[in-house]
């Protein structure tokens, strides 16, 4: 009416239908452009029409502005021009034997859905979210698929698990996580935490109504599953430690009042106390879930499950992961020892017993222990051990953490001063490590994991 060119109106509005329209209907850009081809075809009067069909369809679409998530990635790419990119992506035509260069990338299109959680940003980057579906039209539909693969990736980064030596037989501090992401984003650790997951939920058979709770809730990872599977019901979650309580409760503000489960810091013998501190003593949950829940030793598990027990309905299920340290990567089967075999079986026999000590409950137990410990709690237990191989990146300063002597504020000795203890002499020891060093550093290498999934209901 004004006068304006219908082809800068079809421009606004194909920046429209990106800007503004964007993922919530993804097929507005080609709605748009395609009724701009036919006005160019058709020419005035009748181009009034695809150019109205253009108009009514944006007014129409739903919409997201997440595109806009592209300016804030430019800027942090900006800020983080000189940084690496990991080796895994790196071409391995040239540097492959010398550097490492594309090792340990994993194919996509081998894996289900064509998709696995391996980590493709620098290291700096890690842990950077750019793009936040919206809750309308297609992006509504990907929305879950989008917050599950990226959780399980979260999970592999920034979770201080005890499934392995490099956790256990430390003195290092507790706060790792550059070397965790070493370890685990390069191996596609997150794939596994995926199926973990997954088996997690198959077994606990969740419905819309239950009322659940997560304990060692970490990084959420079951905790944003629950709240997906029980919108009239209600989540829980209990963090054993005050940093990921924050994170999960700073997560938990972002959902809708109704949507955000119950933050709780603290053990799970404190159960008690804080759900009384929230008037919150009398409620019973449907499912009790988690993983890793023994992070001390498996004789705490009466003291910090009965508490949780007497929190479950009648009916109700406890379902957990465990991993197994007895049944743990061994490091000596890592390591070439062309020409020292005595020294083999020295650190060999050392390492294997520090798994079969009896006086250390974090590490001497397996899946019959645990099923033992359960049964005195709870009738009806059952106990699947699944075993998984990954592959993992060891970092100079973790191999430094092994053979450091010593051991560390909470009392665990170091890898290096079990072998000291058990006959090794220094000069073994250095040995020892310089194998280590040769084998191992700045390589991939099979770790094996066995997990052992619980499944326990009907109190006696």
């Amino acid at each position: 009416y004004a006068g304006e060119d219908p082809r800068f109106i079809f421009r606004r509005m194909t920046i429209f239908a990106g800007e503004d329209v964007g993922m919530a209907d993804p097929h507005a850009v080609t709605i748009v452009t395609g009724c701009w081809s036919a006005f160019e075809r058709i020419g005035m009067p009748e181009g009034r029409f695809p150019l109205a069909q253009a108009a009514i369809y944006l007014a129409t679409a739903p919409k997201s502005n997440s595109a806009f998530a592209f300016f804030d990635a430019l800027e942090i790419v900006e800020n983080e021009a000189e940084v690496e990119v990991p080796n895994h992506l790196k071409d391995g035509n040239r540097d492959k034997e010398g550097f490492g260069h594309g090792k340990g990338y994993l194919y996509p299109h081998a894996y289900r859905d064509h998709w696995v959680a391996q980590q493709y940003l620098p290291e700096s980057l890690q842990g950077k979210v750019f793009y936040q579906p919206g809750n309308l039209g297609y992006e509504k539909a990907i929305q879950s698929q989008v917050a599950r693969r990226r959780e399980a990736q979260l999970s592999a980064m920034v979770e201080g698990a005890i499934e392995a030596p490099p956790e256990i037989l430390t003195t290092s501090p507790t706060d790792r996580a550059r070397d965790i992401w070493l370890q685990r984003a390069i191996a596609g650790m997150g794939h596994n935490l995926a199926q973990q997951r997954e088996r997690l939920f198959e077994l606990a058979k969740i419905q819309r109504h239950h009322l659940i709770l997560d304990i060692n809730a970490g990084s959420g990872l079951l905790t944003w599953e629950a709240v997906r599977q029980v919108p009239e019901g209600g989540v829980w979650s209990l963090a054993f430690d005050a940093t990921s309580g924050e994170a999960l409760r700073q997560q938990a503000m972002k959902l809708a009042d109704l949507d955000q489960p119950v933050v709780m810091i603290g053990k799970p013998e404190e159960i008690d106390y804080l759900m009384t501190l929230r008037n919150e003593e009398d409620i019973r949950f449907d499912r009790i879930i988690g993983r890793n829940v023994f992070t001390r030793s498996i004789a705490s598990l009466p003291e910090q499950m009965g508490n949780l027990i007497q929190k479950m309905k009648p009916a109700g299920l406890l379902c957990f992961s465990q991993v197994i340290p007895q049944y743990t990567q061994r490091l000596y089967k890592l390591v070439d020892w062309s020409g020292h075999d005595e020294l083999r079986t020295k650190v060999a026999e050392a390492e294997e017993l520090i798994y079969k000590d009896p006086h250390d409950a974090l590490v001497s137990w397996n899946e019959t222990d645990l099923e033992m410990f359960i049964s005195k709690l709870i009738d009806q237990v059952d106990v699947l051990v699944d075993r998984q191989n990954e592959e993992r990146h060891i970092s100079e300063r973790q191999i430094e953490s092994w053979f450091q002597l010593g051991e560390s504020s909470a009392g665990r000795l170091s890898y290096g001063q079990r072998l000291i203890n058990s006959g090794l002499t220094l000069d073994e020891l250095e040995q020892a490590e310089f194998l280590y060093r040769r084998s191992l550093f700045s390589s991939l290498i099979p770790w094996n994991v066995t997990t052992a999934y619980i499944k326990a209901g009907s109190r006696s």
